[in-house]
């Protein structure tokens, strides 16, 4: 398995991914979800790709083939009245192959995450996990990761 940056030719295979992680919130939340959707368009997808700032992983086998992602976001709030300045690498995404999970390539993407975010100076990593998504909540405290903030609604 090789651990690099996203190119364009990865476009497909990041595609089903993104529908697996639509699907998993449409099957938890309905009313929010639409199934059958992706979080991305191919123009949207495409310049993702190409932005240094919102980097995508993408974990490979031999074949090159897309197994897994971790989207990715540098944040940093600069002059802002209340935060310091710290620079986060936020993962906004992060997804196996469904038929892959298990096999740890999701820890080895967090790794990768973790050595990436060190590389270019980050403070710390972050990320948002919907509480109906409970094996990936699992998966992240066993990574390590720690609550932040918790988002509450009420439904009118």
């Amino acid at each position: 398995m090789n651990i690099r940056r996203a190119c364009l030719k990865d476009m497909d295979g990041i595609n089903n991914l993104l529908m697996q992680v639509c699907l998993v919130h449409h099957r938890g939340r309905p009313d929010l979800f639409k199934y059958g959707a992706k979080k991305y368009t191919d123009a949207e997808l495409s310049d993702i790709i190409k932005d240094d700032l919102r980097p995508i992983l993408v974990a490979t086998d031999e074949k090159d083939n897309v197994l897994g992602y971790a989207f990715c976001i540098f944040q940093q709030h600069i002059n802002n009245n209340i935060l310091t300045d710290v620079k986060t690498l936020y993962i906004d995404d992060l997804c196996v192959d469904e038929n892959l999970r298990g096999q740890h390539i999701g820890k080895k993407l967090y790794d990768a995450v973790i050595s990436f975010a060190k590389g270019h100076g980050c403070y710390n990593v972050t990320l948002n996990v919907w509480s109906l998504n409970e094996p990936a909540m699992k998966f992240y405290e066993s990574c390590g990761l720690n609550p932040q903030k918790i988002g509450m609604e009420t439904i009118l």
